[in-house]
């Protein structure tokens, strides 16, 4: 009964890490972008310039090309303030996450950790600098 009850624990230590980890929020580099907020895949997050503190500005087709990025609760990690993260809901209902209010996204054509196809997109996507 001893060794069912610390294998409980164990297990709950590491669903812990688990769920931190599914919800980082972390800080990638690169050499000509410089630091860019990453998910805990390392896909960038991107903002978009029409988008106000709160207000989502991006819909229909747009949301198709820009995937929401969204996590009830994110884990910051390199130095990231989690006072610095919230939600919204969108007009459309969806629920988003915000840094420093302002929405956050992926690009449907980064496919891999690192790839930041997105900056500078239409002069109105970029990176997030944290």
């Amino acid at each position: 009964m001893k060794y069912l009850l610390l294998a409980a624990v164990f297990v709950g230590m590491l669903s812990g890490t688990a769920f931190a980890d599914h919800h980082a929020i972390k800080v990638g580099k690169s050499d000509t972008l410089g630091a860019y907020l990453t998910d805990t895949k390392g896909m960038t997050l991107y903002y978009f310039t029409k988008d106000a503190p709160g207000k989502s500005a991006c819909a229909g087709e747009c949301v198709d090309k820009w995937p929401l990025y969204f996590r009830e609760k994110v884990a910051p990690k390199d130095g990231l303030k989690a006072e610095d993260f919230g939600t919204l809901k969108r007009d459309d209902g969806k629920m988003q996450t915000t840094y420093k209010g302002m929405p956050l996204y992926y690009f449907i054509k980064d496919a891999k950790a690192g790839d930041t196809a997105g900056q500078g997109v239409k002069g109105v996507w970029y990176v997030v600098a944290p």
